[in-house]
């Protein structure tokens, strides 16, 4: 049976491209790296790697060998969280970053009965979207976050989502000349300034056609467009709690959008106790 570390390294050496990005991520050797991957190959004889290039590539059985390392990899730290929540000892804080797209009775309650289990522990609550709440969590800066759900995460993260959801839709100050337009269209959309989401570490992995501004939390986004400043997709909830009437919700054809949310934590340094009862409240 390969080791975790082993595994480890199959993995990032698959996800990040080469061996010695791989090692970058894992603090190793590109030495340890490729010999890990070479015991790896020979214990399950099979080759996983295509090495005739500069760059190794995943083979046929490669691809398949990543699937399962992950799998296992994922249920490894499924079970070392569920043994740290047995072990001695809570960790003196717990970080928590959510989403501003997700507003939960359920997180509500989870607090209440985490003060009542905690009470001495310190938490910290960070407000980040996207990329950033992943990088917060993938960095070590915070033990757990509730993300809008993506199509993928990054090897070392371990996701799962919350059965809750929540709504986005379009919203314009009612001053704003969409606000008089009974259906708006994309063309009407374009001629006037979209209020976009732009996250820190990716603030321009997606540029839009037309006048942006752009802001990295929903909050500043809803501030903007009470403004008048343009168009903003916007949590419901957002509006419901915080605007006072100034914003309309635009009707728009494919909106409002359903948001799922997914619970994030890290394989490399898993949450611990406390952690781990807050996300078994959250998942149940």
């Amino acid at each position: 049976m390969a080791s975790q570390e082993v595994l480890q390294a199959f993995v990032q050496a698959a996800t990040q491209g080469s061996f010695s990005a791989a090692a970058r991520k894992l603090g190793r050797s590109q030495s340890t790296i490729s010999a890990a991957v070479a015991s790896l190959e020979i214990d399950l004889d099979l080759t996983l790697f295509d090495r005739s290039s500069r760059k190794p590539t995943l083979t046929p059985a490669g691809h398949v060998m990543l699937q399962r390392a992950e799998e296992i990899l994922a249920a490894t730290s499924r079970l070392e969280m569920t043994a740290s929540q047995l072990a001695q000892g809570v960790e003196p804080k717990l970080t928590v970053a959510i989403s501003d797209t997700y507003q939960s009775d359920r997180f509500e309650a989870a607090l209440s009965a985490f003060d009542q289990r905690y009470p001495d522990l310190e938490l910290e609550c960070l407000i980040a979207e996207c990329d950033d709440l992943v990088a917060l969590v993938q960095s070590g800066r915070a033990h757990v976050a509730f993300a809008e759900q993506q199509a993928s995460y990054p090897p070392d993260l371990v996701s799962s989502t919350v059965q809750e959801r929540t709504e986005i839709a379009l919203f314009v100050s009612r001053a704003h000349p969409l606000a008089a337009l009974a259906v708006v269209d994309q063309d009407a959309l374009q001629q006037h300034r979209e209020l976009r989401l732009a996250t820190i570490v990716n603030p321009y992995e997606s540029r839009a056609k037309g006048r942006v501004w752009s802001a990295p939390s929903y909050l500043m986004l809803l501030e903007m467009a009470q403004g008048g400043f343009g168009w903003a997709p916007l949590p419901r909830w957002l509006v419901a709690r915080f605007d006072a009437g100034t914003l309309q919700e635009l009707k728009v054809r494919g909106w409002p959008k359903p948001l799922f949310v997914d619970a994030l934590w890290s394989r490399l340094h898993p949450p611990g106790p406390a952690g781990s009862w807050l996300l078994g409240k959250m998942l149940e």
